[in-house]
């Protein structure tokens, strides 16, 4: 199966997902890679109309919004299976899928990963306000993630999902801030499983070190 094509910035959580997936599946993929603010261009926007990231093609089939783009590649390469067929699983996964995207998104990675990790890479002042004031919600969204995962292995139950895929990249960021820390250190089945999924082949391939160049964190 040939032909897949991420198109974004290299390092965004979002760009990330896909990548992890295609990786899971075992599948030969290429990053086409846009720099910082490119998405904004006229290029680009032929291609994502709301100038978001990712793209994604396959052969000739174009694609935008990363859950239709993980489920899209979910069902046309169907092992290992990265949707539960329990339905309290699926349901599961869905649930932190909603959370990761509806909450997580803006409140860690928006507010408090990109000035923290980014920020200062692309000449940019930290918002110490912006971050003050996300904080407690970010710590809603880690204590809520941390209680529903439980004591599972993974974020819908025994097996890896596109819960894992979609919510590690933002918590690998978070991870690494002085915020992210204070906060995850009560909760050791979140910190365990963020060990777990930082060792995946997929994981260490697709950090922001190894697609910046060199230039961001190795996570």
């Amino acid at each position: 199966m040939t032909g897949f094509i991420v198109h974004g910035i290299p390092g965004s959580p979002y760009v990330r997902m896909p990548l992890l997936t295609l990786e899971e599946k075992g599948l030969p993929y290429t990053l086409a890679s846009i720099p910082f603010g490119g998405h904004k261009a006229p290029e680009h926007l032929a291609r994502q109309p709301f100038g978001r990231i990712p793209a994604f093609e396959h052969d000739d089939f174009r694609l935008y919004e990363t859950q239709a783009i993980l489920r899209y590649i979910d069902r046309i390469a169907p092992s290992p299976a990265l949707i539960p067929t329990d339905p309290r699983a699926e349901a599961r996964m869905n649930q932190i899928i909603g959370i990761s995207d509806s909450y997580v998104f803006p409140d860690i990675s928006g507010c408090i990963s990109f000035y923290r990790v980014f920020a200062a890479r692309f000449g940019m002042p930290v918002d110490e306000a912006k971050i003050a004031d996300a904080l407690p919600r970010a710590r809603i969204c880690i204590e809520e993630v941390a209680r529903l995962m439980g004591d599972r292995p993974f974020m819908a139950g025994d097996a890896l999902s596109l819960a894992d895929l979609m919510i590690v990249p933002h918590l690998a960021y978070f991870s690494i801030t002085d915020e992210g820390r204070e906060m995850m250190k009560p909760h050791a089945n979140l910190i365990g499983w963020l060990d777990r999924m930082k060792r995946r082949p997929s994981m260490m391939k697709t950090t922001a070190a190894k697609l910046m160049g060199g230039q961001g964190p190795d996570v």
